[in-house]
């Protein structure tokens, strides 16, 4: 009789610890939105809560010989949960690691992919962003650089991007354009040519309001370029997966053109910067989730950049 209820524990701590190694397994969520591109969906809190490293959308495209991985999170931890889900779904070798722009939740993951030998991709200026972002990354998110952390551990690009051009995986080529000054100063976008699949980085945000560190004006122009690009599926950096790029942009067209013309006004009738953060879209009437953490920085951006032009 003891033996069968040992039998029995021993099944039951068995199933159970099952049940919770799957649940560990699972907790990284990465869902096939096309024909073998994968995307992990980040979520939205602000970097001060402790999962500020993964608030950023990742992932990555499986071509006939190898694997582009687009962005890698923001520490060492979320790139190894990338990595690993990679190997769980592919074992094809990783040929390159694409990051959309300097910012931490997009690139301090790269360490995690290192031993397996891809090229780093990024724009023409993202070299130079990474080097002078060094020591803030290295002082601002040292707990998401492994348990030894130096400036080492932030892995730039070996690749630099100064115009359109394409990257084959086998079977799939990806096309790899470059923007101008905008949301930041090293934006890069890549298309799926096979699905027609935009990877926009953070040149749109979705749900969460964008964080504007480049240029304003740029950004609104650079909302009109993106509309005339014929994609059938949008994946922002920020946010849920869009069907057009009219669905994808408008919450954020309409929020850059306002932060546009009310700065402007507010400049006009000689409103100080904290006067001019307090007034303008103070309604959030584009209902973007963390707008008083990430609004009032936008409007001293915008203010900046407008106050002498």
């Amino acid at each position: 009789m003891n033996t069968i209820k040992n039998f029995i524990l021993i099944l039951l701590l068995s199933i159970s610890h099952l049940v919770i190694a799957s649940g560990i397994e699972n907790d990284f969520n990465i869902t096939e939105v096309a024909q073998d591109i994968y995307l992990h969906q980040g979520i939205h809190v602000s970097i001060d809560d402790n999962n500020h490293d993964d608030i950023a959308n990742i992932g990555f495209i499986v071509g006939d010989k190898c694997i582009a991985v687009i962005d890698t999170g923001g520490s060492i931890v979320i790139g190894t949960k990338l990595l690993n889900k990679i190997k769980s779904i592919s074992d094809k070798p990783i040929c390159y690691v694409i990051n959309t722009h300097v910012h931490f939740d997009h690139l301090l993951g790269n360490k995690a992919f290192v031993l397996e030998n891809p090229e780093f991709v990024g724009h023409q200026q993202l070299a130079t962003e990474v080097e002078r972002n060094r020591e803030f990354f290295l002082d601002q998110f040292k707990n998401d650089l492994g348990s030894d952390p130096t400036l080492a551990s932030i892995v730039g690009p070996s690749i630099l991007v100064d115009k359109p051009r394409q990257l084959d995986l086998g079977g799939r080529v990806l096309t790899l354009i470059p923007f101008p000054v905008s949301h930041s100063h090293s934006d890069l976008i890549i298309i799926d040519n096979k699905t027609n699949t935009l990877w926009a980085g953070d040149l749109i945000f979705r749900e969460r309001i964008p964080s504007l560190t480049g240029s304003l004006i740029g950004w609104v122009k650079v909302m009109e370029d993106l509309l005339r690009l014929e994609v059938q599926l949008v994946i922002p950096g920020h946010g849920n997966v869009a069907e057009s790029m009219p669905i994808a942009i408008k919450q954020q067209r309409e929020y850059l053109q306002r932060l546009l013309d009310e700065t402007r006004q507010a400049i006009e009738n000689g409103q100080f910067v904290n006067e001019a953060a307090e007034s303008i879209d103070k309604d959030n009437l584009s209902n973007w989730l963390l707008h008083d953490f990430q609004h009032p920085t936008n409007v001293s951006r915008a203010f900046t950049e407008l106050e002498w032009e």
